[in-house]
């Protein structure tokens, strides 16, 4: 079944125009989610709002937003006005800008959607922005209004559509110096540069997704289903401390290491591989033996 679009609008270039759809790229997937109980009862629990000065639960219909604008006072704004104040939708992303994918910071990018024309007829505007858009070697920026919010979206070609990236506003984003302003100046030289790349180039590999699996989420299933058949849950054993050791010392072994995991993957490829050979061999011979059978 196709997947149902969060969006539908219009995709703009100029006076070429076609509708268009956004579908999720990312989601939650199986992810674990909790509830809070009460631990007594085993009922779930509802949240309360409660007035900081009275102590006293305030009810939904006196429940409104304010912005603080100084210790305890607030400027307080309805659903109506908040409302008012967001853009107009008017359904479309108008392309405004073509610039290389390299010139936008990394940092500005944002949640990832798959952006696709939604009928027949469109599909042939569609297809040109899109291919003009690769041949150019370029990433196409846009402004729409998605999600009651004023948003910039990139366009990048993707296979037959276009993956679209929200973009952050610069002033949501973060200089690096906050984070890096501390790291010292330290210059890597030598043995122990060469030992370092040694090891890079020993796990060097393809970024496969599906090799990664989320630990955290398959350890709480596990305990839930403990939980369930009744058992005794106990706390794991602390991971022992390593030994002490220089870095020249732990990058020498590190290499060890590596080389010997390079060398098992290695081996476990040719035993995968020389398995799949095996049973290539094993069905071509099976399905000769059936058309001998067959034929006499």
């Amino acid at each position: 079944m196709a997947p149902r679009a969060t969006w539908k609008g219009t995709l703009k270039l100029g006076f070429l125009s076609c509708p268009v759809g956004l579908y999720t790229a990312v989601g939650e997937g199986d992810e674990i989610h909790f509830n809070m109980v009460n631990r007594r009862s085993g009922h779930r629990l509802r949240r309360l709002f409660v007035d900081s000065g009275t102590g006293k639960p305030v009810e939904r219909d006196q429940q409104v937003k304010g912005y603080e604008v100084d210790t305890d006072r607030y400027v307080v704004l309805t659903e109506e006005e908040i409302e008012a104040a967001i853009p107009d939708s008017t359904k479309t992303i108008e392309i405004e800008a073509f610039v290389p994918h390299d010139q936008v910071d990394r940092v500005a990018i944002d949640r990832p959607y798959y952006l696709a024309p939604t009928d027949a007829v469109g599909a042939e505007a569609f297809a040109v922005i899109r291919a003009a858009c690769e041949k150019a070697g370029t990433v196409g920026i846009g402004r729409t209004v998605l999600f009651r919010r004023d948003r910039v979206v990139m366009l990048c070609p993707e296979g037959p559509g276009f993956l679209a990236n929200l973009l952050h506003f610069e002033y949501e984003m973060r200089d690096e110096a906050q984070a890096f302003d501390d790291i010292p100046n330290a210059k890597i030289a030598g043995e122990m540069l060469d030992l370092a790349k040694h090891i890079i180039g020993q796990k060097k590999g393809k970024f496969e997704p599906d090799t990664f699996e989320d630990r955290y989420e398959t350890a709480l299933m596990e305990l839930i289903r403990a939980k369930q058949r009744g058992e005794t849950i106990k706390a794991p054993a602390a991971p022992k401390r390593g030994q002490v050791i220089d870095l020249m010392a732990a990058l020498r072994e590190s290499a060890g290491v590596a080389a010997k995991s390079g060398r098992k993957a290695a081996a476990k490829s040719k035993t995968a591989a020389k398995s799949k050979t095996a049973a290539k061999t094993k069905r071509k011979a099976s399905t000769a033996s059936t058309t001998r059978r067959k034929a006499s």
